[in-house]
């Protein structure tokens, strides 16, 4: 079993940059793919971007294409996810997840998943 816990969410205004953090217990990340995703009210979730189990390749989606970037310590069983240039559409909870098929953008690829942090973005 692996546990994930999110950090680093919070209220930020627009232009601004926030930083979240994925922490694992349990089990070594080293051989998953990791991603990130968001849920707005009243939206399905959302893929926001993957990193695959070395780190060496990363994807996005467009709406997040050159502001987000993700990134993993896998001595630390941790993975970042930089949020630069903050729109009030970014606001959504922000959850990891944990996968061992490799980098997907499906929510059912993924085996481990975060209870979420909130982010929340203002004009």
């Amino acid at each position: 079993q692996v546990q994930l816990v999110e950090s680093g969410g919070g209220l930020v205004q627009a232009g601004g940059s926030l930083r979240l953090s994925c922490a694992a217990s349990g089990r070594t990340l080293r051989w998953y793919a990791l991603g990130w995703f968001r849920q707005a009210p009243g939206k399905e979730r959302e893929f926001v971007g993957a990193v695959n189990w070395s780190g060496s390749s990363t994807y996005y989606a467009d709406s997040v294409k050159g502001r987000f970037t993700i990134s993993r310590d896998n001595a630390k069983n941790t993975v970042y996810l930089q949020m630069n240039s903050l729109k009030p559409e970014d606001t959504a909870v922000y959850s990891c997840a944990a996968g061992v098929s490799g980098p997907a953008t499906e929510v059912s690829k993924y085996d481990y998943w975060g209870q979420g942090t909130q982010v929340t973005v203002s004009s």
